[in-house]
C-alpha cells in the first residue's frame, strides 16, 4: 500500500464497505503481538487478520504502513458548550480522527460546567450533529460548577454515563471535598480523576521554576506543587479506601520525577492509583520556551542532567512562544525522562494528549497572560514515533499507550465495565473495525492549514512530523481519510 492509496470511496461518517490491506505491519499491543500481515473490513467489521511468515513476509517491516487498533484519548477539551470559538465537538472529533484517535474523552470545564445530565446531552447532541463515528465520552465535574464548595449531581451524572469525575483545569479544591468524593464516587463505580496542583504554590507562577525560567525573568512553579498535591491525593485515597473500597484515582498529565515515583511508590503499596503522562511532557521540556527546540531526550548529558541551551547554541525559535504555555508546565530534560520511564515500566499506563485548543486572542498576549494549553491531539502519534525513531520508546509500546493502556485503566472503574471506553482495543477479528492506519515512512508538516482543530496553538508548527495518517476508521465507519487518497 503506497502513502496516498487508500481510495476507500465513502464519506466521513458512512460504513466502510470494503478495505483490504496487504503486506503492513500489524500491532496488537492486547496480544502484545507486531509483525507483518494483512487485513480485510468487510461492512465496517475487521473480517480477517492474517498474520504473514517465512517468505510472505519478506520486505515488510515496521519502517512502513502500519496497522494499529484506533486511539483512545482519556484527556481532552472540545470546549464546547461556551468556548466554541476556540473548538467545537465536530472540530474536535474531526482532529481527534487525524491524529488517529477513535475515542476521548472530554473533560468537564465547559460553560456551564458539566455538573448534570443536561450539560451531557448537549455534548452528546453536538457529537452526532456532527456526523463523525468518533466516540465522544465525557468526565462530570467533580463539584458543582467547578467552584469547590459542594459536590456536583454525582449520581445523576454516574446514571447518565460519564465515564468519572473531575475539576480538571484545577484540583479538587480541600482535602475534605476530594475525601468525599473519592468515597461517592467509589460507590458508583467511578473514578475522581485529578489534576495535582498545590495552588498555594503555584499563584501568580509563569514556567517551571529552574534555571531557564530565572534566566528569562519568569516566576518560578516550582515541583513541589505537583508532588505536594500527589502525597495529599494519595493519602486521602488511602484514607477513603477505609470507607468506600471501590475507591478510585486517576492522575492526569503527571509531569515531574518527584511525582511520578509518588504514584510509583503508592502503586508498590497496592492503593488503586492509576495515572498518564502527556506527549509534550514526554518531548517538550522548559528550554523550548526559551527559543529550543530539540527533544527532551537530545538535551540530556552523558550523566543525565540537562545541558545549557544557551552554551548548546540551540536556541533557533523565537523565545516566549505562548503555545508552550501549558498546566503543568513543561518541567527540565530529566523530568520529561522520568516521565518517559514511568510510560516503560508502566506506572503511566497511558499517553492522554490534555488537547487544549485556544483561540489567537487568548494565546497572543505576553507569556504570564496566555491561556493554558497545547493543542495536540493531531501530533501525539508523531511526538511518539519520534521517541521510536530515536530508539527511545518500542513501537509496541508507543502503541498500547495510545490503546489498550488507556482501555486498561477505564475497564478498572468498575461502574464503567460495559462502556465501549472499556474495550480491550485489540486487532480482533469479527468486531466492528475500528484501526488506524499510518504511513512510518512519511512525514507531514504541521501547519496551520494541516491540522483540522480549530486550536492552532502548537509549537510544533512548520515542523515535520514522522508517521502520515493514512486512514482512521471507527466502530466501522470511516472517520478519516488522507486527501491525497487515491491519487497514485
Amino acid at each position: 500500500m503506497s502513502a496516498s492509496g487508500t481510495g476507500l470511496g465513502p464519506r466521513v461518517g458512512e460504513t466502510v464497505e470494503r478495505f483490504e490491506l496487504e503486506k503492513a505491519w500489524l500491532v496488537d499491543p492486547v496480544s502484545g503481538r507486531e509483525g507483518a500481515g494483512e487485513i480485510v473490513v468487510v461492512d465496517g467489521v475487521l473480517e480477517s487478520v492474517n498474520w504473514l511468515e517465512g517468505d510472505e513476509a519478506a520486505g515488510v517491516d515496521d519502517r512502513g504502513v502500519v496497522v494499529a487498533p484506533g486511539f483512545l484519548d482519556l484527556h481532552v477539551h472540545f470546549r464546547e458548550p461556551g468556548f466554541e470559538d476556540a473548538e467545537t465537538v465536530a472540530s474536535g472529533c474531526a482532529a481527534a480522527a487525524h491524529g488517529g484517535f477513535t475515542a476521548v474523552a472530554l473533560m468537564a470545564n465547559t460553560s456551564p460546567a458539566l455538573d448534570e445530565p443536561g450539560v451531557l446531552e448537549r455534548i452528546r447532541l453536538a457529537a452526532r450533529a456532527s456526523g463523525s463515528p468518533v466516540e465522544v465520552h465525557a468526565y462530570g465535574a467533580v463539584s458543582a460548577a467547578r467552584g469547590g464548595e459542594q459536590l456536583s449531581a454525582m449520581g445523576e451524572l454516574a446514571d447518565a454515563g460519564v465515564l468519572g469525575f473531575s475539576d480538571d483545569g484545577a484540583p479538587v479544591k480541600t482535602g475534605r471535598l476530594l475525601r468525599s468524593a473519592l468515597i461517592y464516587a467509589g460507590m458508583l463505580g467511578r473514578p475522581i480523576v485529578e489534576h495535582a496542583e498545590d495552588t498555594d504554590l503555584t499563584a501568580g507562577a509563569e514556567a517551571h521554576e529552574g534555571y531557564v525560567a530565572s534566566v528569562l525573568g519568569l516566576a518560578g512553579w516550582p515541583a513541589a506543587a505537583e508532588a505536594n498535591a500527589i502525597s495529599r491525593d494519595i493519602a486521602i485515597l488511602a484514607d477513603a479506601l477505609g470507607d468506600e473500597p471501590r475507591a478510585r484515582l486517576h492522575l492526569t498529565h503527571v509531569s515531574t520525577a518527584a511525582g511520578l515515583e509518588l504514584v510509583r511508590r503508592a502503586q508498590a503499596s497496592g492503593l488503586p492509583v492509576t495515572c498518564d503522562v502527556t506527549p509534550h511532557h514526554l518531548a517538550f521540556m522548559d528550554e523550548w520556551i526559551a527559543g529550543s527546540r530539540r527533544w527532551a531526550w537530545e538535551a540530556l548529558g552523558p550523566d543525565g542532567a540537562a545541558r545549557d541551551p544557551w552554551a548548546d547554541g540551540v536556541l533557533t525559535a523565537t523565545p516566549y512562544n505562548t503555545s508552550l504555555r501549558v498546566n503543568p508546565p513543561l518541567a527540565t530534560a530529566p523530568d520529561a525522562a522520568a516521565c518517559l520511564a514511568a510510560l516503560i515500566d508502566g506506572t503511566a499506563s497511558a499517553v492522554a494528549t490534555d488537547h487544549a485548543p485556544h483561540t489567537t486572542v487568548d494565546k497572543e498576549v505576553e507569556f504570564g497572560r496566555a491561556s493554558n494549553g497545547i493543542s495536540g491531539i493531531e501530533t501525539a502519534l508523531g511526538v511518539l514515533l519520534a521517541l521510536v525513531d530515536a530508539g527511545k520508546l518500542p513501537l509496541v509500546r508507543a502503541i498500547a499507550a495510545l490503546t489498550s493502556g488507556p482501555a486498561s485503566v477505564v475497564t478498572g472503574w468498575a461502574g464503567n465495565a460495559g462502556s465501549a471506553a472499556a474495550r480491550p482495543r485489540g486487532l480482533v477479528e469479527g468486531a466492528p473495525a475500528d484501526l488506524v492506519v499510518f504511513d512510518r515512512s512519511d512525514s507531514w508538516q504541521v501547519s496551520e492549514g494541516s491540522l483540522r482543530s480549530k486550536g492552532k496553538n502548537s509549537p510544533l508548527l512548520g515542523r515535520l512530523l514522522p508517521g502520515r495518517v493514512l486512514l482512521t476508521i471507527a466502530a466501522g465507519r470511516l472517520a478519516y481519510e488522507d486527501p491525497q487518497a487515491g491519487e497514485d
